[in-house]
């Protein structure tokens, strides 16, 4: 089945594409700023969707709102048929009903299902390992509820989740974490064993992350940090049950992310 990986520069989309070469997949690939040999695709210009779609029987995407009309309309133009979508697990997180990035993925997931003569399988991971990346640089560490606890899952399992339902296997449901939950103060110990952590209040948490994102959704991750902090943040069996292999430990993730 000829195969379609949108941001295949992205951390699990090159692992995607890798995945589906090493499975002798046909696969094209596609970026906001291609390669040389892939296809120029920015979600939110339809115009450069037809392109990439035609010929092509399945499309993975990252779950992007804006680009909803336009993937749909290329989808029913070029007769693309299923889309492997990576979404969230918080969708099927019952306290994170609510919450704003929750809902934005779940109206996304609905809008996709709802079309005609399209299989939709969305991928949804809860906590991404990589939302440590910023403590692996030297200096401080601030944290809001250092204590909150979290199942980081490797961005590796995840592709391999998404290889998985891109090459016939249709239960990929599910929540998928990592093996066990740590605590944050715990997950930076695990990168920089001496790194000082500063504990932030719930105003200087707004701060901290409304340097990097829109204050609505800075507000809507420190929701989720209280909720994890109250101990309703998941480590599920999904991806063992998946792919047949335990997830991959927050120890893996950091001797893949810190070597050298």
């Amino acid at each position: 089945m000829n195969t379609l990986v949108i941001g295949a520069r992205g951390s699990v989309g090159q692992l995607v594409l890798d995945g589906l070469i090493a499975r002798g997949v046909p696969v094209r690939a596609s970026a906001r700023r291609p390669e040389p040999g892939q296809f120029r695709v920015d979600l939110t210009e339809p115009a450069t969707l037809i392109p990439a779609f035609d010929g092509v029987e399945q499309v993975f995407l990252y779950a992007n709102r804006e680009s909803v009309p336009g993937v749909l309309e290329a989808a029913r133009e070029t007769g693309v048929r299923r889309i492997v979508l990576l979404s969230s697990g918080s969708v099927l997180h019952p306290t994170s009903a609510g919450n704003p990035i929750t809902e934005e993925h779940r109206a996304i997931e609905d809008a996709f299902a709802a079309a005609p003569d399209l299989t939709v399988i969305p991928i949804r991971p809860l906590v991404l390992a990589t939302n440590a990346l910023p403590w692996t640089r030297p200096g401080p560490v601030a944290l809001y509820r250092p204590e909150a606890r979290t199942a980081p899952i490797h961005e590796r399992d995840i592709a391999a989740v998404a290889v998985a339902a891109l090459t016939g296997d249709d239960d990929t449901t599910g929540i998928l974490t990592g093996p066990v939950r740590l605590s944050q103060r715990d997950q930076v110990a695990a990168i920089r064993p001496d790194a000082t952590v500063n504990a932030l209040t719930r105003t200087e948490g707004l701060a901290h992350f409304s340097r990097f994102m829109p204050a609505p959704e800075a507000e809507a991750v420190l929701r989720f940090l209280d909720d994890a902090a109250a101990g309703n943040s998941l480590a599920t069996d999904t991806v063992e049950r998946i792919l047949g292999r335990p997830a991959l430990s927050f120890d893996t993730w950091v001797a893949d992310h810190t070597a050298g």
